[in-house]
């Protein structure tokens, strides 16, 4: 069974910084493409970032280019989203999804985490 679990939201002032973790298990293949995705109250679901496990390849929404980096540790089933700079409108709930095979910020994605809530005052 695949499963994705988000952790290291909270709550943090406009310009402070967090790293999201996704920790994933159960796949059984070679080619996948972990993403980042938020939802803001009122607002559609984005892509924000996207990683792909065959060349590293990484994606960013524009919004968050130069502020936000995806990275993976294969040998620990886990990719992060280390987010700095942050403002508030990156308030969102987020959550990380796999996509086999796969690549990019465009849904539809396979498989979904449960999300985790980033909150930035100002």
């Amino acid at each position: 069974e695949v499963q994705l679990v988000e952790s290291g939201g909270g709550s943090v002032q406009a310009g402070g910084s967090l790293r999201l973790s996704c920790t994933y298990s159960g796949f059984t293949f070679d080619d996948y493409a972990i993403g980042w995705f938020r939802q803001a109250p009122g607002k559609e679901r984005e892509g924000v970032a996207c990683i792909s496990s065959t060349d590293g390849s990484t994606v960013y929404e524009d919004s968050v280019k130069g502020r936000f980096t995806i990275s993976s540790d294969n040998a620990k089933n886990t990719v992060y989203l280390q987010m700095n700079s942050l403002k508030p409108e990156d308030t969102a709930v987020y959550y990380c999804a796999a996509q086999t095979p796969g690549w990019g910020l465009i849904e539809p994605y396979d498989y979904w985490g449960q999300g985790t809530q980033v909150t930035v005052s100002s």
